[in-house]
């Protein structure tokens, strides 16, 4: 069992991710920590696991367990990869027990052999890591975004491993579907007002109840904070009367009047009272809840004509220096087509993206808005989101650029801060916002929603399903799959093929 209690996290920076948190983590909770990007959810998990982020943080707390804790980081670090597998599982192997665990993970025993880490795809590195971790024969597991980087065939199979767990996990995910299937409980990290307040919810249910949960308690509260407005309104207007009556008597009132007087100052130290008493009503009138994932932009209408030839590719073979991935590759892509290219970890999806992207970026019939896996490919990390959005020609142009920045919740300091500093989904959103500004009418994406949280993923999934313009992706997500994209094509050793549209 681990316990947690009172455990507050601050940043050096003087920000509270997380304040006077207590939690159980029973036998057969699988419960996932969600929330807005750069909350504190990976430095929590790491604290759990007892691993040093005293360079950016300091906490205070207890932390209570007698068991074996095992932690999978999101990524295997770069010192490792030149690692056979067999090195970086332990130094001592039990043959024994590995090759149960192989058997266990279905783990194809050739992985093991004579292979470094950096050959391996997304997927076997994900089962490598939970074989090290697994090797140890942990009590409880934390998982760390193990969905990062992983195809459809991979995150089916660590869903099912994660069900048959017979022990704890605690596990951060942005995968939706990997959430409503095997969660059982959810804690929400959040960072309210402006990310001011740090506020964690726990709630000992699926993500779907969780979430209906949740939108149930923002309406309530809302419509609980309207109607409290509008009645302190009808009292501050009554009150404003009063004061103005009072106050026009006390200044038309003669001094032949004084016992008039003394009576209109006795009223006006009452009506100053019940101002008083307005102003502390006011503070602790019910707010309106804000959630920090709301999106309120969206693109103009794109208008393309359905018909325009947007790319039509044909390659022998698609290579990554030597090595062949695919070969007699044709796609054809029309105006309002919308399409997806889904494939195995090491097919060479995004090699084709980039492909496409080279076709595609000096054409001056169309605009082209590009997202590609790696954010630095296209955006200089040393300036700041305010900067690399504003084309300075128009100091209008710079406030609809804060207010677009704004509307996604970032704070002053993050649109001065260098993209650098910001989290990887915040970068994703600067992106976006490129897009609008831009007004793209064609949108090549390497994998949008994968560092967004799982709560702003449907709100980017309803801004991408009602643009009108062309979309070329490669996505692993399915409620992305299903919402957004018409056609999909599945990427292998032997071309594109059309699964359905």
């Amino acid at each position: 069992m681990l316990k947690i209690n009172n455990l507050t996290i601050t940043t050096h920076t003087g920000r509270v991710l997380l304040k006077d948190f207590s939690f159980t983590l029973n036998n057969n909770d699988k419960i996932a920590l969600i929330g807005e990007e750069g909350n504190g959810k990976s430095t929590l998990l790491k604290i759990i696991a007892g691993i040093d982020v005293s360079d950016y943080v300091s906490y205070e707390g207890e932390i209570i367990c007698s068991d074996r804790i095992s932690y999978l980081p999101q990524t295997i670090e770069e010192k490792y990869l030149d690692l056979e597998v067999l090195e970086y599982i332990n130094d001592d192997i039990d043959y024994n027990h590995l090759y149960s665990l192989t058997v266990d993970l279905n783990i194809n025993i050739d992985l093991l052999e004579n292979r470094k880490l950096k050959t391996l795809s997304g997927g076997e590195k994900i089962k490598v890591s939970l074989l090290k971790i697994l090797y140890n024969f942990p009590d409880i597991l934390l998982l760390d975004e193990p969905t990062n980087d992983i195809d459809l065939k991979s995150l089916i199979w660590l869903e099912e491993f994660i069900l048959n767990l017979n022990i704890p996990v605690l596990f951060i995910s942005h995968d939706e579907s990997l959430l409503e299937r095997c969660a059982n409980g959810i804690l929400h990290l959040e960072q309210l007002k402006r990310k001011t307040e740090a506020h964690m919810t726990y709630s000992g249910s699926t993500y779907n109840e969780y979430l209906k949960y949740r939108s149930d308690l923002i309406n309530k509260t809302n419509m609980l904070a309207k109607k409290e407005k509008a009645e302190f309104n009808k009292q501050l207007d009554k009150w404003r009367q009063i004061y103005q009556k009072v106050d026009h008597a006390q200044k038309t009132i003669t001094r032949a009047d004084p016992h008039s007087g003394r009576l209109l100052k006795k009223k006006m130290h009452a009506v100053k009272a019940l101002q008083r008493n307005l102003d502390i009503k006011k503070e602790n009138l019910t707010k309106k809840y804000e959630p920090e994932e709301a999106i309120n932009i969206f693109f103009d209408d794109i208008d393309i004509n359905p018909n325009k030839e947007i790319l039509d590719l044909s390659l022998d073979e698609l290579k990554i220096n030597d090595r062949l991935l695919s070969k007699k590759i044709h796609l054809k892509v029309l105006g309002k087509d919308k399409i997806c290219i889904i494939g195995n970890n090491g097919s060479g999806k995004s090699t084709l993206i980039k492909i496409i992207y080279k076709i595609l970026k000096d054409r001056s019939d169309i605009k082209l808005g590009y997202i590609p896996q790696n954010y630095y490919e296209v955006m200089d990390y040393n300036l700041n989101p305010i900067e690399y959005l504003w084309n300075k020609e128009s100091i209008k142009d710079r406030i609809r650029i804060q207010n677009y920045l704004g509307a996604l919740k970032f704070k002053e300091e993050e649109m001065n801060h260098s993209i650098a500093e910001l989290s990887e989904g915040q970068k994703c959103k600067i992106l976006l916002i490129k897009m609008i500004l831009d007004k793209c009418d064609v949108l090549l994406i390497d994998e949008a929603t994968r560092n967004l949280s799982p709560l702003s993923n449907p709100k980017v999934r309803e801004i991408l399903n009602n643009y009108s313009g062309t979309i070329i992706s490669v996505s692993h997500d399915r409620k992305f799959i299903n919402e957004v994209v018409d056609k999909v094509y599945e990427l292998n050793k032997d071309g594109l093929r059309l699964l359905y549209n």
